[in-house]
């Protein structure tokens, strides 16, 4: 679970990122807000979730790589808030 901290949440440059990070790994990455679930390998799905600052979101993730892609995106979470 992460809350997203910085102004424009997971739009465009954000999710654009996100999506490329996730694309990295073979695993599996879902985004999950409220009862919504995102592919975080489409850059669509992503936007399509809405989330905005100071929402949380669930990152899942499942498959050989999975830990290392979990670690991934939380840093890269994480990496946004200081841009701001």
């Amino acid at each position: 679970r992460i809350v997203i901290k910085n102004k424009i949440g997971l739009h465009a440059r954000p999710a654009a990122l996100f999506v490329k990070k996730a694309g990295e790994f073979d695993s599996e990455i879902i985004i999950k807000k409220g009862r919504h679930e995102a592919n975080a390998k489409s850059i669509i799905s992503i936007m399509a979730l809405g989330a905005t600052k100071g929402e949380e979101i669930v990152i899942a993730t499942k498959g050989s790589d999975e830990e290392k892609a979990l670690e991934a995106m939380v840093e890269l979470i994480e990496s946004f808030e200081k841009e701001d």
